[in-house]
């Protein structure tokens, strides 16, 4: 697998691309920040699926129906983050391909959705690492001394 789709890339790129949809939104492009937070939640399901051990799929609709079929009918994810999903890309196909304006109110949902998706997948697929805990170093056991042999 190349590095570029290990789980913690994927969600490096998902965490970069919820920060633009924030930026975006802060600056007033809402067509631009709902396909950011979109692609949001699009790395983290990527993520999840390569986590689990799934193929990628080649289409955006593949890797959707890949996400309900494996993560959430198979118990790991809640249907709540699959119907997130679904929402997220309709609205980047109307801001990216139908040009429709997508309301502030909306947008601002979608981003904060999407911050909640990373974050779950993040937490309940991808865990980052503990951290090693330095020990201290063992201490030769003390012999206790008893007096004489008897």
């Amino acid at each position: 697998m190349s590095s570029a789709l290990a789980p913690k890339a994927l969600l490096e790129r998902a965490d970069q691309a919820a920060k633009s949809a924030r930026l975006l939104l802060e600056h007033g492009d809402t067509g631009g920040a709902t396909s950011r937070a979109y692609y949001a939640m699009f790395d983290a399901a990527r993520a999840a699926l390569v986590a689990t051990g799934h193929e990628l799929p080649k289409t955006h609709r593949g890797l959707i129906s890949a996400f309900s079929l494996h993560l959430v009918k198979g118990g790991l994810i809640s249907i709540e983050y699959s119907r997130d999903l679904n929402q997220a890309e309709q609205l980047r196909l109307i801001a990216d391909y139908i040009g429709d304006p997508i309301d502030r109110p909306t947008v601002s949902d979608i981003i904060a959705r999407a911050d909640r998706f990373v974050a779950h997948i993040r937490e309940r697929l991808v865990p980052e690492p503990e951290p090693h805990k330095a020990r201290a170093p063992e201490q030769p056991a003390r012999r206790r001394d008893r007096g004489p042999e008897r």
